[in-house]
């Protein structure tokens, strides 16, 4: 008779076990189908899909990367997060930044449906019911400190940090909800007042908005 050896099964560990957790939830509502539906970045797929390497760094994001070089130490070697996410292997993290480096501007634009597809599937702000309440909007601007060689960096106003370069991003949030509903990254130099009006219009198509 022959010895039987016993069989062991892989376990899976992570420090980020509530991360797991909110992946699981996010395959379950599908979160990253309007993005695989919508965004199509030119690029040739040799192990991991353009859209896979953006999940990638997506969760290198949720992890509380400050940036793709992060990928592999927060990613890459957790396979117990990759899996939560769906993914069976994670994208190294220069393959990563040349899936972001081949990005357009159309692509940024099929992000931004891909976006609304989302707002309207999952979020509250859209759904707000605005014949019982008014909806609260507030934009604000916030300084993005950066170095002068950072692409649309320009010398601007940062609380406390004079004379530095960076970006400027203004953000519109569903007050109620403490919901996000628009970003927009823009050079050091420019003041909300100028940016204000074009933030109101694209808040009106991702919320589709009308004057009634």
């Amino acid at each position: 008779m022959k010895n039987q050896q016993p069989v062991t099964t892989a376990r899976l560990y992570s420090p980020r076990a509530t991360l797991c957790a909110i992946g699981i939830k996010l395959r379950s509502l599908k979160f990253f189908d309007p993005i695989a539906a919508h965004v199509q970045i030119r690029q040739k797929t040799i192990k991991h899909t353009p859209v896979e390497k953006l999940t990638d760094a997506f969760i290198a994001i949720l992890a509380g990367a400050h940036g793709l070089a992060e990928i592999n130490t927060r990613v890459r070697s957790d396979a117990a997060l990759q899996r939560a996410f769906g993914r069976s292997s994670c994208a190294e993290r220069s393959v990563v930044q040349e899936t972001l480096d081949a990005c357009t501007v159309e692509n940024v634009r099929q992000m931004k449906h891909a976006f609304k597809a989302l707002m309207m599937a999952h979020s509250p702000a859209y759904r707000h019911p605005y014949k019982t309440r008014l909806q609260v909007l507030d934009v604000d601007m916030t300084g993005l400190p950066c170095g002068r060689q950072a692409e649309r960096a320009s010398k601007g106003y940062f609380a406390n940090k004079p004379h530095r370069y960076g970006r400027q991003m203004a953000r519109v949030v569903a007050t109620h909800y403490e919901e996000v509903v628009m970003d927009w990254v823009g050079p050091g130099n420019v003041q909300l007042n100028k940016v204000l009006r074009p933030l109101i219009e694209e808040t009106e198509w991702m919320l589709d908005l009308d004057a009634g």
